[in-house]
Parts: structure tokens; sequence; C-alpha cells
């Protein structure tokens, strides 16, 4: 059986590495943050081997919180691709050494463009972070492979820092997560994140009858629009109750006379609502808190009925 001693060292390594950035979070942190949130361009990641794919993965936490952002090598920047970056652009660039070939190469050219340039180093004096706007410190004491060689705790601080860096300017933009939601529409997380107006019943799919409708008509009502309950309207149109297959039951079990009567003897007035914009998974908590299978949506000023979501919804979007 392999010894886990190792992997607890390599642990325990890179733990050690992201805590000691802690006290680094100074006046050039807040520095760096404030040129990303005040960027009126991209922001460009580069890097070469393992540093490139850490800014690769930075680029697309950033692009995931409403800030544009891509990755471009440094290699391939200065063999033709240097014209992605453009003068309102801040360029963040990695490198433990801050000595790569291929970004001290990007240097010329970036000052001739005006770019603004952070650079994330584990050396502070390298050529890199002196040519830098801000230079994060970003240097470890060793790496967690047993010959001190591959990059491992350097990249993993580079990573944290990075990750510091994007959850900071989110915070700093005031990013909700409504914002996330328009930007993430596919995959379970973006199930989770839907908006409640893509999940309901609008228009002619909606149940609605008017506070006079016989008791007759408003089954009618529920059982083709086969949500199992419907809105009650005013004659101003705006909602004072529903009715649902439940509220029929109990009024049954009082009296039989329940068809002689109308919508609004029958209704349960103050029905929950919640507006198009609120996520799919609030609907479901409120579902939930409150025990029932149904919430009418409304929008505007005054309020109307836009829709009603239904839990059988949020079941085909696989939210329970």
């Amino acid at each position: 059986m392999p010894d886990r001693t190792r992997a607890r060292r390599v642990l325990e390594t890179e733990a050690a590495a992201i805590l000691a950035l802690i006290p680094r979070l100074d006046e050039r942190f807040e520095r760096a943050v404030d040129l990303l949130r005040t960027c009126r361009g991209r922001v460009v990641l580069t890097g070469v081997g393992k540093s490139g794919l850490i800014a690769r993965k930075i680029a697309g936490t950033l692009s995931s919180i409403g800030t544009p952002s891509f990755f471009l090598h440094a290699a391939d920047a200065v063999h033709g691709d240097l014209g992605a970056i453009q003068k309102e652009d801040v360029v963040v660039a990695l490198s433990y050494s801050g000595e790569s070939a291929e970004l001290l190469r990007l240097l010329e050219a970036m000052r001739r463009l005006g770019v603004a340039l952070i650079a994330i180093t584990g050396n502070p004096a390298s050529a890199l972070a002196q040519a830098a706007d801000v230079a994060l410190d970003c240097s470890v004491n060793e790496e967690a492979c047993p010959m001190n060689l591959v990059p491992t705790a350097s990249t993993t601080a580079a990573l944290a820092m990075g990750d510091a860096l994007a959850m900071t300017l989110m915070d700093a933009k005031g990013f909700q997560a409504a914002d996330f939601a328009t930007l993430h529409p596919a995959g379970s997380l973006g199930k989770r994140l839907m908006r409640v107006e893509a999940l309901m019943h609008g228009g002619d799919a909606c149940p609605i009858v008017a506070a006079g409708t016989p008791m007759r008509d408003v089954i009618y009502e529920m059982s083709r629009k086969r949500l199992g309950m419907t809105c009650v309207l005013d004659d101003e149109g705006e909602l004072i109750g529903v009715i649902t297959d439940g509220d029929i039951r109990r009024q049954m079990e009082k009296a039989d006379t329940v068809l002689g009567m109308t919508a609004v003897d029958v209704m349960s007035r103050g029905p929950v609502t919640i507006g198009p914009d609120d996520l799919a998974v609030e609907a479901l908590n409120v579902m939930e808190r409150r025990k029932i299978t149904a919430i009418v949506v409304v929008a505007g000023t005054p309020a109307r009925v836009a829709g009603v979501v239904h839990l059988h919804d949020l079941w085909r979007t696989e939210l329970v």
C-alpha cells in the first residue's frame, strides 16, 4: 500500500504557501484590484509553461464574474498575436522567476501601448516585477516536490492570489447572483441560477379567473391549464387570491354547494408571489418553506400577474 507521508507533506507545503500570502495583502494588492476595476478594455492574462496554465484559469474566473478577460500565450504574442492587446487593456503576467524570456520581450511592446501591467511573481527583484505597475509577491519557501524542482506550491500560490484578486474585484463591482446567472446559462450551475421568468407559465398558459367567475368555470380553467390552481383577479386586474385543488376539496367538505359559488367565495387571500427576475432556486426555497406547489409571478407597477411557476417545472430542470 502506498505511503501517504509524501501526500500529506505536499498538502501541508501548499497550504503553508497560501497562508504565507495573507500578510502580503497590502496596498499593492489594493492597487492591483483598482487597476482591474477601472479597466476600460479587457484583462489579458499571459505566461508560459505552468504559469501559463494558471493564467488561463484566472482569465476564466475573471470572465465568469463579468470582467472581459482572455489568455494570451507570451510566445504567441511575440510571434504575431501582439495585436490582441489594446491600449486600454490591463495585462496580468505570471512568471515565478520574473525572468521568462518570452515575457520580457513583451515589456517594450506594452510600454509602447501604455497598458497597465500587473505582475504575479515569486521574485520581487526580477525584471518583470520592476517593469510592472504593481508586482504581487507570490514567493514560496519551497516547492512540494521532493527535489524542490517541479512547480507545485508556487503554482498553487499564484492560483490562490488570482482567486483573491477575482473575488475582491467581484465585491468591488457589486457583482450579484443574478449577474452570475446571466453569464452561466448552462449546466447544473446554470439551472440553479435560472430566473423564474424562464420557467413560468405565462400568457395563455397562465390560469386566471375573475373574482365573480362561477366555480364551474373556475374548475374548467384549472383543468385546462393543468397546474392545480388558478389566480383570482379583481375588476382592476389586480391579484386578490388563488384557488387550489386543496381549496376546492376543503370547501366541498364543508358543503356540497361549491358549484353554486364564485371564485371570490372559495379563494385563499394573500397568495405567495415572486418576481420574474428572482432565481428559480429562490422559488424552490419559498415552496419548501411555505409547503406549496405553485407561486404566482407578478411584475410591474402596479403589480400584475405575469405567470405561475410550479414545482413540476423545477423538477424538470432537476432543481429538485
